[in-house]
């Protein structure tokens, strides 16, 4: 970045304020010497990013990918037009990158009682890799659970701490116990994706097909709620007031995220997000899912009044879940981030 060169202009906001590499940010602007010609550069702490967009008064920048862990934490934004620096600089967070080569559907889960995530490297529709269910540490090491659950999609645990994984292709929920071994514990719910407890601890699974089936603590099951099919997923969480949350991307860009009150009566919570996938409450009731808005793709936040906004800017998200000190922790289709933003999950005590 150009050290000595003329000021002008400034930076006035940036939207949103937290980002993964990869995520657009909007960077609105005032008396920035964009011409027919001009050259305009965005740096990310010193690194330079891709701009998609320029004009004097927004520039529409992309979080470099950084292996070296340079664009993480608070990160300083510095506009360059013409080799003329913008007069005020701009921090926003970004997220840091934990692991990669993984394959994630849903939500990763995290576990309390020894602090790391579950994570997945499904594989394709039938497909048995050798290894599908891993523990990460917020550090970024990896450590090999089970192979024994196809394409396994949803995870939860339990209030004892128990880990339940669904197998979308075998339409059964594995029960995985302390010694990593995987044992099925319910059966024939379809195409089973979505899994989540509610506060009665009682276990709730998605059939992308069409149905929520309730599960008792022996694996039986029953259907509770039906609504339309989606072509990829069904992505379950429980809001504070005890109401299921579900989200069905389908290829409509206006989906819904529906709720399902404790007697399986459907309505539609909010309308209007493009592919909507896994979604997770924090402690004041916000929702949070991964979803395009307004054609701007990352985190959707929604408020317990139906408020939206993009809360985090990023590309291929398809899950969250929040850490025990107050970190979002982000699923792409093939990356896990972790980003400090200071929220903190219902779950979490």
């Amino acid at each position: 970045m150009p050290k000595n060169s003329q000021q002008t202009g400034k930076i006035i906001r940036v939207t949103p304020q937290a980002a993964i590499a990869g995520g657009e940010v909007f960077i609105d602007c005032e008396d920035i010497p964009v011409r027919s010609g001009s050259t305009v550069n965005c740096f990310f702490n010193n690194v330079a990013s891709f701009i998609s967009a320029a004009s004097s008064q927004r520039v529409i920048a992309t979080v470099p990918e950084d292996d070296l862990g340079l664009v993480a934490g608070e990160t300083e934004i510095q506009l360059v037009c013409d080799e003329q620096r913008a007069r005020d600089n701009y921090k926003i967070k970004t997220a840091r990158k934990l692991a990669d080569d993984l394959h994630l559907v849903a939500n990763p889960a995290f576990d309390p009682d020894d602090e790391r995530l579950i994570v997945t490297r499904s594989g394709s529709r039938g497909q048995q890799l050798p290894v599908t269910l891993f523990r990460l540490s917020l550090d970024g090491s990896l450590e090999e659970i089970s192979g024994d659950v196809m394409n396994p999609t949803g995870i939860a645990l339990n209030k004892s701490g128990e880990m339940f994984v669904t197998s979308r292709a075998e339409g059964t929920v594995y029960r995985v116990n302390r010694a990593d071994e995987a044992v099925p514990f319910a059966s024939e719910m379809g195409t089973a994706t979505g899994i989540a407890f509610n506060r009665r601890d009682e276990m709730f699974v998605g059939d992308r097909a069409g149905t929520i089936y309730k599960v008792d603590a022996v694996g039986e099951t029953k259907v509770f709620a039906t609504l339309e099919q989606s072509i990829a997923a069904y992505h379950l969480a429980f809001g504070p007031e005890g109401a299921l949350y579900v989200t069905r991307p389908n290829v409509a860009s206006f989906d819904s995220i529906m709720k399902i009150d404790e007697d399986g009566e459907v309505s539609t919570f909010y309308r209007g997000l493009g592919r909507p996938q896994g979604l997770a409450f924090d402690r004041d009731g916000n929702l949070y899912v991964a979803a395009c808005l307004r054609q701007r793709r990352g985190i959707i936040r929604i408020t317990p009044d139906g408020k939206a906004e993009l809360f985090v800017a990023g590309m291929n998200i398809v899950g969250l879940c929040f850490g025990k000190n107050g970190e979002m922790l982000i699923a792409t289709n093939n990356s896990i981030f972790s980003l400090q933003l200071g929220i903190y999950g219902t779950l979490l005590s």
